[in-house]
């Protein structure tokens, strides 16, 4: 698995936990927050476009 793989991986987990977490503790407006992030990658799953990989990209070629 490469590097940006665990990356990616990583950040969206995080992403998604952190959301449920404070929807369920907080408020539940928080729990858009995983819902977008699970549109975000059935949308690249679909069209090969992936923000998160974008970035990494910008970020690693600097």
């Amino acid at each position: 698995m490469g590097e940006n793989t665990r990356l990616h991986d990583g950040i969206a987990g995080a992403l998604v936990l952190f959301g449920t977490v404070l929807g369920y503790y907080s408020s539940v407006l928080w729990l858009l927050l995983p819902i977008f992030i699970g549109a975000l990658m059935l949308q690249s799953a679909f069209s090969g476009f992936c923000p998160v990989y974008f970035t990494l990209g910008k970020l690693r070629s600097k």
